[in-house]
């Protein structure tokens, strides 16, 4: 019962942790690259290697309420996403890469946590599956956002959309997968070195 308790409750280290990746996940929106693909402009920053991170080393839960304080800061208008804030970002076709980042961490915490090994490539399989379920996340949203919400008379067809949400970013993004299996890889022993007293959930 009591390990019970522990689990349904944050600890302090926990909320610093979370607030520690939330604001590494602000940092990553302002370190980006605009990539020009047609009549669209792609954004790729390094919030996504900080959603995984936040996975790897907090587990799914942690990882997860980490990417979603995140969020709120951002919806509430401060300025933390790579182009503003406010809830008028829920209204952006590319909101659901934002959404992407949350699932991402809790996929890469749950895959992760369930390996008795945190090598290389047991890390990278969890951050692979973890950029999978971001592009879905985000493609879907920006499918259903751009052809129902926000019609203006245009529309984006499904090869359209694979191909400028899709294969523009998605190279990129692997190698972001590399490097942060690689340094979760290293920093996993030391955010869980002694005893795991913080009752975080990696499941």
């Amino acid at each position: 019962m009591e390990r019970v308790r522990k689990k349904g409750r944050l600890s302090t280290t926990d909320i610093v942790y979370c607030g520690l990746f939330a604001a590494l996940i602000a940092i990553g929106a302002f370190i980006k690259i605009m990539i020009p693909v047609g009549a669209f402009e792609v954004t790729f920053s390094l919030q996504f290697f900080f959603a995984l991170l936040a996975g790897i080393l907090l587990g799914a839960r942690l990882g997860f309420l980490s990417v979603l304080a995140y969020l709120v800061i951002g919806l509430v208008g401060v300025p933390i996403f790579a182009h503003g804030g406010g809830l008028g970002y829920l209204l952006r076709p590319t909101f659901g890469f934002l959404i992407g980042f949350a699932v991402a961490a809790y996929l890469a915490g749950l895959i992760s946590g369930k390996m008795s090994k945190k090598g290389f490539l047991p890390l990278l399989l969890a951050t692979f599956a973890g950029e999978m379920a971001y592009y879905a996340c985000g493609l879907i949203y920006y499918f259903i956002m751009f052809n129902f919400v926000l019609t203006n008379g245009k529309s984006i067809g499904a090869a359209e959309l694979f191909s400028v949400w899709f294969l523009s970013t998605v190279i990129p993004d692997f190698i972001l997968c590399v490097l942060a299996s690689r340094l979760g890889m290293r920093l996993y022993p030391v955010f869980h070195s002694g005893s795991r007293s913080r009752g975080e959930s990696e499941e």
